[in-house]
């Protein structure tokens, strides 16, 4: 009876055990699914504050995209304005007559004088008791050229460069007198030169002893055929051509872009669309 007695005593402390376990845990599982409720609650409020966040971001990106892109837009035109001014700035500077088709074409009036003259040096000239004078934009070129030219052991000269139209005058008057009619196939009348613009040359070498009909037959002429456009330098009147007799001395300086185009396409100065040359004025001295 004892020992019933105290297993049933144990049996209820046993159940009261229980119960007290089971309502804590009851206690603690309301306390803690509260408090779960309370986190997923925070966690929707965060997420949703983290999405405001990123489309106020993506917005915010989207408008800073757009105004960079703006103001990119903006430095450009600003670039290509500025650019633009330079380039008319540059061009307003360059003389306009410089890839004008003369020979019978266009005139220079008896008042067009070069800008500004250089000296060709002395040791570079067929006589040197004749000074010649270059356009001093073209004389960089054309010095490098006769440099160049020598260094090969050629023997290049120039026998005339810059001829005034009063000189050009008296030289046709001149031709007129020794060949008459005859003379308007190798010198243009003045006003019509190539020589006035200051941008041409007659060369010529110690071989030839001042007779051009025999220099398309030196090796000099063969070197300015295959390099003259490499320094800017083109042959005005090749062979075929409609306004004087072929003359591979007589070379004018266009620019070497211009030069190097005429020769990549076998083409010639005359032979080429005075707007297309026009073009190449604003880059004639690069």
């Amino acid at each position: 009876m004892k020992n019933a007695t105290k297993t049933i005593i144990g049996l209820n402390v046993i159940i009261v055990v229980i119960l007290i376990l089971a309502g804590y845990g009851g206690y603690r599982f309301r306390l803690l699914n509260g408090e779960y409720e309370v986190l997923v609650k925070e966690k929707q409020a965060l997420q949703q504050a983290l999405d405001l966040a990123n489309n106020n971001l993506a917005t915010t990106t989207n408008a800073w995209q757009e105004e960079k892109k703006r103001n990119d837009d903006l430095a450009n035109d600003v670039a290509g304005i500025a650019n633009t001014v330079q380039q008319l700035d540059k061009l307003s500077k360059t003389d306009r007559e410089l890839l004008k088709k003369y020979s019978q074409i266009y005139f220079l009036n008896e008042n067009y004088v070069p800008a500004n003259l250089a000296t060709i040096t002395p040791e570079y000239l067929y006589n040197e008791k004749q000074p010649q004078q270059i356009l001093a934009g073209v004389w960089p070129k054309l010095e490098r050229l006769l440099k160049d030219s020598t260094g090969t052991g050629l023997d290049l000269q120039i026998n005339s460069a810059y001829r005034s139209f009063g000189t050009q005058a008296s030289m046709k008057s001149n031709y007129k007198i020794n060949y008459g009619s005859g003379a308007n196939k190798f010198s243009a009348d003045q006003g019509y030169s190539e020589h006035q613009m200051g941008t041409t040359v007659d060369f010529g070498t110690e071989s030839i002893k001042g007779d051009f009909s025999k220099f398309d037959k030196t090796p000099e002429s063969t070197w300015l055929i295959a390099n003259a456009y490499k320094y800017g330098f083109i042959m005005s009147y090749p062979k075929g051509n409609s306004f004087y007799q072929y003359e591979p001395w007589h070379w004018r300086f266009v620019g070497v872009e211009l030069a190097t185009y005429l020769h990549d396409n076998n083409k010639t100065f005359y032979g080429t669309p005075q707007r297309t040359l026009d073009t190449y004025l604003i880059k004639i001295f690069d």
